[in-house]
């Protein structure tokens, strides 16, 4: 069978136009650019990198963005990112520097700054009012520095305490997280004292066993004129064995610390003077090895990534209380499985519909819909999503004119 000349034509615009109508439905509507910090490498003096992927709305799968670049330094550990949006900062632990990115609206990272640590750098957060950078650092003599920021550039230091236990000046305290307040009043470091968490002890010096060991801590700090930081009345508190993460809720009135010696989640509420008292009906179960923790942009729901045993645990929030219900699950799953070893966790602050962790031995980041009424997880398309080699640490930005949650009075 031939065709005339006119009707081939006709056929082939006809095709053309069903290839681009496919494609276009292929192409994924980015709310989000999801940016993973790896260390680049198995040697420890592999530079780190910073890899961007983008975030379909639809279906909340990542696809590779913009060009991996260089993390500034070695060992990047923490990320923060200003609450305007248009500045990345990357704690680079093995070149004990803060690095400061600029962020452009399609998702491009253009290094501008470095600011010194005075030890390896451990958690990173910024304040909401962009003012500060809060750095906790150190593994043997433990810090918290804050930076003062003008359009999103580090300045000198201008505040720095350390963080020692009344009673137990000589010991060595490793902070784990830091996170600041959305209401701009203090921040809070979770920390543990070295000889209280020794798995392979077996003298008689700092062996839990035979001697008064520490229990880990959260530090609280209020933040005053200048950023001058000041210890919260009562501080350093409790905080289990050895606590990896925390975070405040939106409404600056919970902290959340997981204990990764003890499997739990412990929780705080905030009082006058940026005290913490211990909510009453907890800690509360996690996973094994609870490695990371977040709370979703309108503070109804709290994720947990558990490093042993590769799984999300999540929670609703009780708006009144503050407290974590009983774990909510996968539609028919126990668990909301990850790839192997999940280091940290976050959702997306476009629209907080999608949680993501970053898998430090799956090389990979896995991801979850969030379902906003119930607060359980599904899988999304095609996860888990290779990465760099080991990463560490996660940041999002929102892409395009996209609402945000809203966090209610």
């Amino acid at each position: 069978m031939k065709f005339s000349k006119p009707s081939q034509l006709f056929l082939v615009s006809s095709i053309g136009l069903l290839v681009a109508t496919f494609l276009t439905a292929c192409n994924i509507q980015t709310i989000d650019y999801l940016f993973v910090a790896s260390s680049g490498g198995s040697g420890s003096t592999a530079a780190g990198e910073i890899q961007t992927f983008d975030l379909d709305s639809q279906s909340g799968a990542l696809r590779a963005g913009q060009p991996t670049v260089p993390s500034g330094g070695v060992n990047p550990v923490s990320m923060a990112v200003s609450s305007d949006y248009y500045n990345l900062y990357v704690a680079n632990q093995g070149s004990n520097s803060v690095v400061h990115f600029a962020i452009d609206g399609s998702g491009v990272l253009t290094q501008k700054d470095v600011a010194a640590t005075p030890a390896p750098p451990v958690s990173v957060a910024t304040n909401v009012a962009g003012s500060y950078l809060f750095v906790a650092s150190g593994t043997s003599s433990a810090k918290l520095t804050d930076y003062p920021l003008s359009s999103g550039t580090i300045g000198s230091a201008v505040s720095q305490v350390a963080l020692t236990v009344p009673g137990f000046t000589s010991d060595t305290i490793i902070p784990t997280g830091v996170t600041a307040l959305a209401d701009n009043s203090a921040v809070y470091v979770s920390a543990y004292d070295q000889s209280a968490y020794n798995p392979g002890c077996t003298g008689t010096i700092n062996c839990p066993a035979s001697s008064s060991a520490n229990p880990g801590w959260v530090f609280g700090f209020t933040v005053g004129s200048g950023g001058v930081l000041t210890a919260a009345s009562g501080s350093p508190w409790k905080a289990g064995v050895k606590p990896s993460s925390l975070v405040a809720d939106p409404t600056s009135r919970f902290v959340y610390v997981t204990d990764f010696a003890s499997n739990e989640l412990i929780g705080y509420t905030i009082q006058s003077g940026s005290v913490l008292n211990f909510l009453i009906n907890g800690p509360f179960k996690t996973g094994n090895e609870p490695a990371a923790v977040t709370i979703d942009p309108r503070g109804k729901f709290i994720y947990v990534a558990n490093s042993l045993d590769s799984t999300v645990s999540a929670y609703s929030i009780d708006l009144g209380t503050g407290t974590p219900s009983s774990a909510v699950n996968t539609v028919g799953s126990q668990a909301n499985t990850t790839d192997t070893q999940p280091v940290a966790i976050l959702v997306d602050s476009s629209l907080g519909r999608f949680v993501y962790t970053a898998n430090f031995l799956g090389n990979s980041v896995s991801g979850f819909q969030l379902d906003p009424t119930a607060g359980s997880l599904k899988a999304t398309q095609s996860t888990p999503y290779q990465t760099g080699h080991g990463p560490t640490a996660l940041a999002s930005v929102p892409h395009g004119n996209h609402s945000s949650q809203a966090v209610a009075p």
